[in-house]
């Protein structure tokens, strides 16, 4: 019997290790490189092999295979935890004991997440005559490895690390704050727990001298870098940012009163279990959805040619395909178009056994609106308005997404290589506004009813854009982010927050032209897509 539950154990590892990507094993690889030496580590390649070294330590075994779950939880593969019998929340009240992963490997990979392919290039430009001569293109995991191989940054010297995240992205210096105060605040309760029952009595701080206590671990809140979704219908303009990175909030402001005198340590995130997970949408159907892709490239009168809009279309395609939902798309329809295949879609009887509807509307546009190739207006509410309870009542309580990459405004500037979805001003005539100015821009709104979410590529007023080889930087960016976060069990409100966070990163060559996503939901529950069996498009060969 023994030899049979092994042989499950080996089979459930292995069916773990076919669901890990390259970048998840090189992840996983970066997690033990405290418990397993690196010579052995460097020429591992899958994560069976990492597994079998595990095994044979007796760190890992049938009976507790906790560091597996531990891995796959710190790697965000969330859905293969149940492998092992294993919930988030689990994970999660285990960790404080049995936890092998150091705090500071935890926070070098947490800062690796948030370095985009801009930083990282930097980063290796700036640390070129650190690293070896002949080098390959690295990941960022790799490039903190080689550091710390040439004794650059340990977990008593961060200094090189603070400084190089000065240069390139300030905004992660609170990760290794929230690190430092931690370990200052672990080896304050150390010391209380040693030190002798008067000391331990003295240092318990009373009216003023409170002043003078140690700041613990929780007396600073970090907010985390997922959007606070409050009301019904939510929308959210500008990147997001942890609070640690605005200059001007600072940690004596949260000493000195009499309710902040010695605050108790708040639980972290690691230790403490969800006080009620929202529920989620239904995705485990018979059929995931149905995916409508309006792709106008061609335009009558004034509007230019969207060159480029085709490589988008075609990675929207390939990842919902991904997703499991069926793709239909539409290239260079009229208005009059449009609004027909929208109609026909309301009235169908495929909806019955759908999860979900993805709508995807690449154009042209203005304020609250887009255009068909004819050149004439649709506004974006009444587009979705075709899909609400009332109008499509076999979509009601189902999510329904909309994607919409069209500019919202207008501006004279272009970029040499990077084109405003919005007029050819080329070709813009004087008398283009003969009848009189636009009216002043309103929020895109979508309908009030429940089970919405809309995805704007820019604010309402501005510009978005589009390369005209490689596409447009919001709809590859939400493609990218789809790929990668949807293995690691996200949720797409989390998803369409670092869609935010790659896009306004970006710039034109100057660093001149800059773009802002605005999503707004009335979604009523967490819509988390089922990972696909297969591999991301991008990993396809």
């Amino acid at each position: 019997m023994d030899e049979v539950d092994s042989i499950e154990f080996r089979l459930q590892l292995l069916m773990v290790d076919e669901d890990l990507g390259k970048e998840d094993v090189e992840a996983v690889k970066f997690l033990c490189q405290d418990f397993i030496p690196f010579s052995k580590l460097e020429v591992m390649t899958s994560a069976r092999e990492i597994f079998q070294f595990l095994i044979s330590q007796d760190i890992v075994n049938r009976e507790e295979p906790f560091v597996i779950a531990e891995l796959l939880y710190r790697i965000r593969r969330l859905s293969l935890l149940q492998k092992f019998g294993y919930t988030k929340e689990e994970v999660l009240e285990n960790l404080p004991l049995k936890g092998k992963v150091l705090e500071y490997r935890q926070m070098l990979y947490e800062l690796s997440e948030e370095f985009t392919e801009d930083d990282l290039r930097c980063a290796v430009f700036l640390l070129r005559s650190h690293l070896p001569k002949v080098q390959p293109k690295m990941s960022c995991l790799q490039l903190l490895t080689v550091l710390e191989k040439k004794d650059l940054l340990s977990e008593t010297n961060l200094q090189m690390l603070k400084e190089l995240c000065t240069k390139i992205a300030p905004n992660l210096l609170n990760i290794i704050s929230k690190y430092e105060q931690k370990k200052v605040s672990t080896s304050v309760q150390e010391s209380e727990k040693t030190a002798p029952s008067s000391v331990r009595e003295f240092r318990k701080p009373s009216g003023s001298d409170s002043l003078s206590a140690p700041i613990k671990e929780g007396a600073i809140k970090y907010p985390t870098k997922s959007l606070d979704f409050c009301s019904s219908l939510t929308v959210h303009v500008g990147n997001t940012h942890s609070f640690g990175s605005n200059p001007d909030v600072k940690a004596e402001n949260f000493i000195g009163h009499p309710e902040h005198n010695f605050p108790c340590r708040e639980q972290d995130e690691e230790s403490k279990t969800a006080l009620e997970m929202p529920s989620l949408y239904k995705m485990d159907g018979p059929c995931r959805g149905r995916c409508l892709i309006f792709n106008n490239i061609n335009f009558k009168e004034h509007l230019g040619k969207r060159m480029g809009s085709q490589k988008d279309a075609e990675e929207l395609e390939r990842v919902f395909k991904w997703l499991g939902l069926e793709v239909i798309t539409y290239d260079d329809q009229s208005s009059v178009e449009m609004l027909q295949h929208l109609q026909k879609w309301q009235s169908s009887e495929n909806w019955k056994e759908s999860d979900c509807l993805v709508c995807c509307i690449l154009s042209h546009g203005e304020s609250g609106k887009i255009y068909g190739t004819d050149a004439r207006l649709i506004p974006i509410r009444d587009i979705m308005s075709h899909f609400t309870a009332k109008r499509c009542p076999l979509l009601a309580t189902k999510p329904k997404l909309f994607f919409i990459q069209a500019c919202q405004g207008e501006k004279t500037q272009k970029a040499v290589y990077l084109e405003p979805d919005a007029y050819d001003w080329d070709h813009l005539g004087a008398d283009a506004q003969s009848a009189g100015p636009l009216s002043s821009p309103q929020m895109p709104s979508i309908p009030e009813e429940a089970d919405f979410l809309l995805g704007m590529a820019t604010v309402d007023g501005y510009l978005s854009f589009r390369h005209i080889q490689e596409g447009t930087w919001y709809i590859q960016a939400l493609c990218t982010k789809l790929q990668l976060l949807v293995p690691r069990g996200e949720d797409i409100l989390s998803i369409l927050t670092q869609v935010n966070d790659d896009v306004s990163r970006r710039a034109d060559s100057q660093g001149l032209k800059k773009q802002m996503p605005q999503p707004a939901y009335t979604l009523t529950k967490k819509l988390v897509f089922p990972v696909p069996r297969d591999p991301p498009p991008s990993q396809q060969p």
